[in-house]
């Protein structure tokens, strides 16, 4: 199952970006709730290999369960 990036906890460290290995997180197209910039995983690439899981400096951002609800979704 694809994991999640939450939305209005991510800071737009963007960690997660470089160590994916299959390229499955992008940049949100605007600031969050917080006024950072934010990223979302496709969840239709992701692997669920939780390499941004470990990578991530910012508690709570990423959670390794597929989660729509928490990860706005650019269409």
């Amino acid at each position: 199952m694809p994991h999640s990036i939450v939305t209005n906890i991510c800071e737009g460290v963007a960690d997660c970006v470089e160590a994916c290995p299959v390229a499955c997180i992008h940049e949100g197209p605007e600031k969050n709730i917080k006024g950072t910039d934010w990223y979302w995983i496709d969840f239709s690439t992701c692997i669920d290999c939780g390499i941004c899981l470990q990578v991530c400096p910012v508690e709570g951002a990423i959670v390794a369960e597929e989660r729509p609800e928490l990860q706005k979704t650019p269409k």
